[in-house]
């Protein structure tokens, strides 16, 4: 990602700065793979947003109806990759570590019916031109408002715990929900959540759905943005998805909640 090269006269970390993006994001690179795994990898994201319950075994067929010579070992390996996890038949990326606490899933139940009650994180693949990075956010489930967000080209649990430090400026929820992935099984992560107090709630194993309200985030930004745009650098996908979130917060209306915004019910405008 060269931001240098646009505005020689101002340093990395000032640009940095002006853009609101983390000095790390600077030195990312997208993943690389090959063109046709990326083809594949476009095609899997696509059908998963439509048939989220599809694991490996179905996913395969799905790719040589399209008569595409795939086997399921391959397709496991990219599902893998791209964090996609089918709703009964899991491809099992989000296996804790060892050794990590497992936490049960608390909403259940649950009435949900004012914000900061319960806060949601999951992280998902985004494509580029050229190779793949991930995202992760955090968003208020009452209200649906994205608090944080932030961009990797690994699956290590720094950029989770930079959007999680970046979420909590707004407060603390009552209950934080995640899936079982060793990111937020990791005792970095949820140290910073018991330090707070914050109940954690993790989703029981082959129930993508109890995560549904950020499942529906990633489908409206890749229905609205990633997959009508071509990024090509990490500095225009970072600036798309800036805007993306903005638009998303103060603009988009929302059905769920009956046409306001998310930002008018967070702050209660």
């Amino acid at each position: 990602m060269l931001i240098e090269a646009g505005y020689p006269g101002i340093s990395i970390s000032r640009q940095c700065e002006l853009l609101s993006l983390s000095r790390s994001s600077y030195y990312y690179e997208p993943i690389s793979e090959s063109a046709e795994n990326l083809h594949l990898m476009s095609l899997i994201d696509e059908q998963y947003l439509r048939t989220p319950f599809y694991g490996v075994k179905r996913m395969t067929e799905y790719l040589r109806s399209l008569k595409y010579e795939v086997n399921p070992k391959r397709v496991r390996r990219l599902m893998r990759k791209m964090c996609i996890e089918a709703i009964y038949s899991k491809p099992n990326l989000s296996k804790p570590d060892r050794g990590h606490k497992i936490y049960p899933y608390l909403l259940k139940g649950v009435t949900i019916d004012h914000v900061n009650q319960v806060w949601s994180s999951d992280i998902t693949y985004i494509q580029m031109i050229r190779g793949y990075l991930y995202l992760v956010a955090v968003i208020d489930v009452f209200s649906r408002y994205v608090l944080s967000w932030e961009l990797s080209n690994n699956l290590g649990c720094g950029f989770c715990i930079t959007a999680l430090e970046s979420a909590l400026k707004y407060g603390n929820p009552e209950i934080f929900n995640t899936d079982q992935g060793s990111q937020f099984t990791s005792n970095d992560y949820t140290n910073i959540l018991e330090g707070s107090s914050i109940r954690i709630s993790m989703d029981g194993k082959g129930r993508a759905i109890d995560n549904v309200f950020i499942e529906r985030l990633w489908r409206s930004l890749k229905y609205e943005d990633i997959y009508l745009k071509s990024y090509e650098t990490v500095k225009s996908l970072y600036e798309g998805l800036k805007a993306y979130f903005e638009f998303y917060n103060n603009e988009r209306f929302h059905q769920g909640l009956k046409y306001k915004k998310p930002a008018e019910i967070y702050f209660h405008k």
